[in-house]
């Protein structure tokens, strides 16, 4: 009998994805010059489709030149060459896996130093303590900038299905601007944007709609969500079943379940703000399983998955798709293992370090730094020293900085 993990699922638009194991986004950081992916990015997804996903999601696609979280973000607006995105799709297809693109908009989640303008639902930055500098101070967006960030959105999901990926995901989780406009800590607006949940949700509704009206039916349109931002007056799990019953209303084909944001680093199973203790895997399966009891779409949850018995668990518990992220940083082939019936556990970074932020910002940084590793045709699994790694991407980021400053000069 087929593992149930390996069988193929036809998701509400009639694409088949192969099996049930997908890669789930990690921000490769890992930009070209002008922003644009290059023969690192297509190597790294080479490798993923070798491993056997059925389906990739790719890191943050920022869809405004002047909006990037970090300087090695890609950007796809409608004046960007289409090419490296049609290779970069291609290269991810050749194995019958599918690949879709994140899009994504930082808002206040952004390093200082970074683009010409930054905003956000309010004029509220990023509360980080001591590393709080580290981020930009937004501006409140008004009228025009909300619509136009709209459109965006709508224009990099239209050029995605023109270079030939299968489908976008909108983000909005893990503190960037729709997420945002979904906190009412971080929205503290007083028109329509803002207040009720229903006005903070419009945004998003607004996004899936405006990308909707501008690709085929057959293109996968997907949403990446909190299940909670675990930040006490935050955005809450009974919030998220309610933004699930909107959605419901949507042509959405998924939608992936996570958590936290950069204020409250759940989503590396890090003790969150309100003490709950997550679970070391699939921490967020309780909430996607109390959110399930509201959403007539398929449902994917990630966070820490390793373990073949564990995504097991993630289908019997009545998710269409496993989520799998640092585990594939670590072992790209692990799912074509699991098929072939080497059961083998995946590896986990662990860090003891006190300093929360330091730990957390160490962990992204390992798991960039094996990205690139197998970007670059190296062996993928290393123990990398964590000091060494915050120093070297230190480095890296002012170098990519000053490329992103000088390009976006040009713009």
């Amino acid at each position: 009998m087929t593992n149930p993990l390996f069988q193929p699922v036809t998701l509400p638009n009639g694409v088949v994805l192969p099996n049930r194991l997908v890669k789930s986004a990690m921000a490769e950081n890992m930009a070209g010059a002008g922003q644009l992916p290059d023969e690192k990015i297509f190597h790294l997804y080479q490798r993923f489709a070798q491993g056997g996903v059925g389906l990739m999601i790719t890191g943050n696609v920022m869809v405004d030149d002047n909006g990037v979280s970090t300087a090695g973000d890609v950007v796809l607006m409608a004046d960007t060459p289409l090419a490296p995105f049609e290779q970069w799709a291609k290269t991810a297809q050749q194995q019958g896996g599918k690949i879709i693109m994140q899009i994504n908009h930082p808002g206040r989640q952004a390093m200082a130093g970074l683009g010409k303008h930054t905003y956000a639902p309010s004029a509220i930055g990023v509360n980080l303590g001591k590393y709080s500098k580290q981020f930009v101070q937004p501006q409140a967006m008004n009228e025009q900038e909300i619509q136009q960030t709209i459109q965006r959105f709508a224009e990099t999901a239209k050029r995605a299905e023109q270079a030939g990926f299968d489908g976008v995901q909108i983000h909005a989780a893990h503190g960037y601007l729709i997420s945002q406009f979904l906190s009412p800590l971080a929205n503290q607006r007083e028109d329509k944007w803002g207040g009720s949940l229903a006005n903070r949700a419009r945004f998003l509704l607004e996004v899936v709609d405006a990308v909707r009206a501008v690709v085929s039916p057959q293109f996968i349109v997907a949403i990446k969500l909190n299940s909670a931002d675990f930040q006490r007056g935050g955005f809450s799990q009974q919030d998220a079943q309610q933004v699930i019953a909107a959605l419901n209303h949507k042509a959405i084909d998924f939608v992936e379940l996570s958590g936290g944001n950069y204020e409250s680093p759940s989503l590396l199973g890090e003790k969150s703000q309100d003490e709950h203790t997550l679970a070391r895997e699939a921490y967020f399966l309780e909430f996607a399983k109390d959110i399930q009891k509201t959403a007539q779409m398929p449902l994917m949850t990630t966070g820490g998955i390793r373990r073949q018995a564990v995504a097991e668990q993630v289908l019997a518990a009545g998710m269409a798709l496993v989520g799998m992220a640092t585990a594939l940083a670590l072992n790209p082939n692990l799912p074509q293992q699991w098929q072939q019936g080497n059961a083998i556990d995946g590896e986990r970074i662990e860090i003891h370090w006190q300093d929360k932020m330091l730990r957390s910002t160490a962990i992204m940084m390992i798991v960039q730094r094996q990205l690139l590793r197998l970007a670059t045709g190296k062996s993928a699994g290393s123990k990398l020293n964590p000091i060494w790694t915050l120093i070297l991407s230190k480095w890296r980021q002012e170098k990519k900085k000053k490329r992103y400053q000088q390009w976006l000069a040009t713009r």
